[in-house]
């Protein structure tokens, strides 16, 4: 954790409000002055921070930005996912990102962020829409010991963090569409894109892109949009924190990264089941050319969704377009 992440997490867990220098000099093992020319910076980015000569520091209010180190701040020491965050004010897709740094050797764990994207994408080629700071647009590398067929669980993973998190900081009750949507009142707030490189038997690496609508309103939010897309602030009605929310999410899929790493996906999975709106429906599931209709009972151990199909057999599914089944008449 790097020197101002310390101060910021410090700060936050001053017991009396504040913190003086001489504890912060000793807790980080640096001068008060390197301590004092570390908070200007601070406050250079918008943190509002009082100095009182009794008191010490203070930490009042932060910026509405994403920073590298005042997320790293929100985060527990011990982790994978969020040990090294790199946010861009713009980049065209934050997964063409990762993908360039997995290639490079890059552990997993890294997460990208960018304030904004002017190439962002979801599913199937469909662009996904990225204003300036009003959303979570970012990417992580993951390299689990995995098979390819059960890369399914890294998506349910991150779905069912990003349900819990949105419900965690809003009090909001979002639903999951699978494979990868998030659901607030039938509108779509987030989804994940998964990326995979693979060999015939085991996971090289994989990508999982998430998108979460924050704070676009009504009237920012594109026209073609309005039937299926919506947002936490027209959901409540008010601004929501985003680095909260974002380290709220990172949190939550470090711990379902951990349960799929230590074999406990049927937790994870029965998790998912409970929020998920799809479980128990009617569907139709287009995948490519195919399309198939029928009753969805529940996920298999790698996360492919299980259709009992009008003709009674039963399809494992790891991808496509779902829609509910029109009533006759």
């Amino acid at each position: 954790m790097s020197i101002d992440a310390q101060i910021l997490s410090a700060l936050r867990q001053a017991s009396r409000g504040a913190v003086s220098g001489a504890e912060l000099s000793q807790k980080l093992g640096i001068s008060r002055a390197a301590i004092w020319a570390r908070i200007e910076e601070l406050r250079q980015l918008g943190y509002d921070i009082e100095a009182s000569p009794h008191a010490g520091y203070r930490l009042v209010s932060v910026p509405d930005v994403l920073h590298g180190d005042d997320l790293q701040s929100l985060l527990p020491g011990n982790r994978i996912i969020g040990r090294d965050i790199r946010v861009f004010e713009e980049t065209g897709s934050t997964n063409d990102i990762v993908e360039k740094l997995a290639r490079d050797g890059v552990r997993e764990g890294v997460v990208v962020f960018a304030e904004s994207q002017t190439q962002g994408r979801g599913r199937l080629g469909r662009k996904w829409f990225s204003p300036p700071r009003k959303g979570l647009w970012f990417s992580v590398l993951l390299r689990p010991d995995l098979r390819p067929q059960a890369a399914t669980q890294l998506t349910v993973a991150a779905a069912t963090a990003l349900a819990r998190a949105i419900q965690q900081v809003t009090e909001l009750r979002p639903q999951i569409k699978w494979p990868n949507d998030i659901l607030i009142r039938g509108k779509k707030v987030a989804g994940v894109l998964t990326e995979l490189n693979a060999e015939l038997d085991h996971v090289k690496y994989l990508i999982l892109g998430i998108g979460v609508d924050v704070n676009i309103s009504a009237s920012e939010l594109p026209r073609d949009l309005h039937a299926t897309a919506t947002s936490l602030r027209i959901e409540t009605g008010h601004m929501v924190h985003r680095a909260e929310l974002a380290a709220a999410i990172l949190r939550g899929l470090d711990d379902d990264y951990t349960r799929i790493r230590e074999g406990k996906f049927a937790e994870l999975s029965d998790e998912w089941e409970k929020q998920c709106e799809t479980i128990g429906k009617r569907v139709v599931i287009r995948v490519g050319e195919r399309q198939m209709a029928g009753l969805v009972e529940s996920l298999d151990e790698d996360g492919a969704l299980l259709l009992r199909t009008e003709h009674g057999r039963l399809e494992r599914v790891i991808g496509g377009d779902v829609a509910l089944e029109k009533k006759a008449g």
